[in-house]
């Protein structure tokens, strides 16, 4: 029988492989980095979650689409919203709807999660997104709620998601909550790509 030292070492060694591997699994999500003009902001993605979310997120970032779009919609203690319009105000052309997977993914709108935005079909969600500044419930799919589905989570540059928040906002040619001085999403890199791809 092991003495109380020995189980004791090998509990320590079981718990250290353990975090190792769970450290390992989340550096194989994607992961995203938004280029702004308020510093970097760093996203980890969920593909095994939200497979189809993440695809089209992806192909946007990858495409360029993203490059000098603005956050249009930032509401204190809310949410930032972006990936839709251009400085000038102009909505970008984008791609078809997709799927809402926020009820079969089980990924909750937990503070600095990142979301798709869409307008009030549950399916109409297509390049733009929005980050958690705050646990929020009422965003998530429950019995006769379609909710927003999350698909990653920002891990790096929450103080740069935190000055977007906290920026002086107003409303403007439609926008309610417009920040009154521009906040551009210059361009993104994704990780996989960072070797191929300029930024």
């Amino acid at each position: 029988m092991p003495r109380a030292g020995t189980r004791l070492s090998l509990f320590l060694l079981l718990t250290l492989l353990t975090s190792t591997v769970s450290l390992a699994e989340a550096d194989k999500r994607p992961q995203v980095t938004l280029h702004t003009s308020q510093g970097d902001i760093v996203l980890a993605l969920y593909p095994d979650k939200a497979p189809v979310t993440v695809a089209n997120f992806l192909g946007y970032a990858r495409s360029g689409f993203y490059d000098n779009t603005i956050f249009h919609r930032v509401i204190r203690r809310f949410a930032v919203q972006g990936g839709g319009y251009t400085k000038d105000l102009v909505e970008k052309p984008n791609g078809e709807p997709i799927v809402n997977e926020a009820k079969s993914s089980g990924l909750r709108n937990d503070r600095w999660t990142v979301a798709m935005a869409r307008t009030a079909d549950p399916d109409s969600a297509r390049s733009q997104f929005f980050i958690n500044m705050r646990m929020n419930l009422s965003l998530d799919a429950r019995a006769g709620r379609a909710g927003y589905a999350v698909f990653g989570e920002v891990i790096d540059g929450q103080h740069v998601v935190r000055d977007i928040a906290n920026s002086k906002t107003h409303a403007y040619g439609g926008f309610d909550d417009l920040p009154v001085e521009p906040i551009l999403i210059e361009s993104v890199t994704v990780a996989a790509d960072q070797s191929t791809s300029p930024h």
